[in-house]
């Protein structure tokens, strides 16, 4: 009876030390999780049934030493490429074409012959009227001579010989225009993008023949919200980066539209850049970044520095950097972000040594060793 006993009285003291530590480890488990930006600096610890009070936390992190640098918020936006000059070629003379100077996806220089149309008729028309000039002209300076010098004839004689010899010449000039006008030639330097007509094709005035489209400088059209009004304007520098092609392109905006788009709320903007090489083509995506403001001499920081409260933004920083360091908690005004960087409106200066990494576990005076330095 005497060693049951026993044995129950080892049994309940195991058991009650096997109850303590378990609390124990709950207690720090609890004490762990807390997300306050105020956490207690130390926790408890059950040493073989002692409380012992005071014991510090201690976490590795990494530090970023601050420094004013510069900063540019930026306006991102989705612009589309456009040609700086996209021209629908149209016949201005009727005829049949009888001849095509340029392929299609050939480069043409300004005033190069693109196509011939049939001028038979007109080269005989052409001739004619030179004769009825020129009889008109030598009219008119025999009627002048015996008019003027010799007082033969009447005036309306003279009158009638002058205007005849100047008419003879307007028709003239028009029928050669016309005869000019037999040729297309290309009205600016390009690419002949399409061509509409071929060898045999019967044209009229106003017919369309070709489409010649200008690929240096190139444009891209961005429609920008409502709100950046203020911060857009004619000479603002722009970079336009085209996904498919890998590349940035530096551009200067030209064009700012002086009405908003109803529907999206956004009004037009026109960048034009260079192209030499005429690998930006037409309706090609890029994102545009627009410079709205650039800030000089500020603190910025990683974005996953922040920690959020319910007051704000906090970050934590280490007050000592040696044996002793711990972490400490300061509110901060944060500004605009841009690529995980965020402007630190007040709160932070030169010289703070910020964590960025491990700030989610410290709290408020929790000893810190520094493993990383940025």
């Amino acid at each position: 009876m005497t060693k049951v006993i026993e044995r129950t009285i080892v049994i309940n003291r195991f058991s009650r030390d096997f109850y303590f530590k378990v609390a124990a480890l709950l207690w720090i488990t609890i004490s762990g999780c807390g997300g306050g930006a105020e956490a207690e600096p130390s926790i408890d610890v059950l040493d073989q049934g002692v409380l012992i009070q005071g014991s510090p936390r201690l976490f590795n992190v990494e530090i970023l030493r601050l420094e004013w640098q510069s900063f540019a918020e930026i306006i991102n936006l989705t612009g589309v490429a456009v040609a700086d000059q996209d021209v629908t070629i149209s016949a201005q003379e009727s005829g049949v074409i009888r001849n095509i100077s340029s392929e299609k996806g050939s480069s043409v220089r300004m005033g190069q012959e693109l196509f011939k149309i049939d001028d038979q008729i007109l080269r005989s028309q052409v001739s004619e009227a030179r004769a009825a000039a020129n009889l008109a002209a030598e009219t008119w300076v025999r009627r002048k001579k015996l008019f003027e010098d010799d007082e033969v004839g009447s005036e309306l004689a003279y009158l009638q010989a002058r205007y005849a010899s100047e008419q003879a010449d307007a028709r003239l000039d028009i029928l050669l225009t016309r005869l000019g006008n037999t040729v297309i030639r290309a009205p600016i330097d390009g690419v002949l993008e399409d061509r509409m007509v071929e060898i045999g094709t019967m044209v009229n005035v106003g017919s369309d023949v070709g489409r010649l489209v200008s690929l240096n400088p190139m444009k891209v059209v961005v429609g920008v919200p409502e709100r950046y009004a203020l911060d857009v304007s004619p000479g603002t520098k722009a970079t336009a980066f085209f996904d498919v092609l890998g590349m940035n392109s530096e551009g200067t905006i030209s064009y700012v539209g002086a009405t908003v788009e109803p529907s999206s709320r956004t009004f037009r903007v026109e960048l034009e850049m260079d192209n030499p090489d005429a690998m930006i083509k037409s309706e090609m995506l890029a994102n545009v970044s627009v410079v709205r403001k650039n800030f000089m001499d500020v603190i910025v920081i990683p974005q996953e520095a922040l920690v959020r409260t319910e007051s704000g933004f906090v970050v934590y920083l280490v007050d000592d950097v040696g044996s002793d360091s711990r972490a400490m908690s300061r509110a901060v005004e944060v500004g605009p972000s841009q690529q995980n960087r965020v402007l630190i409106e007040s709160g932070l200066s030169a010289g703070d040594q910020l964590i960025v990494m491990g700030q989610t576990l410290v709290a408020n005076g929790d000893i810190v060793n520094i493993v990383g330095n940025e």
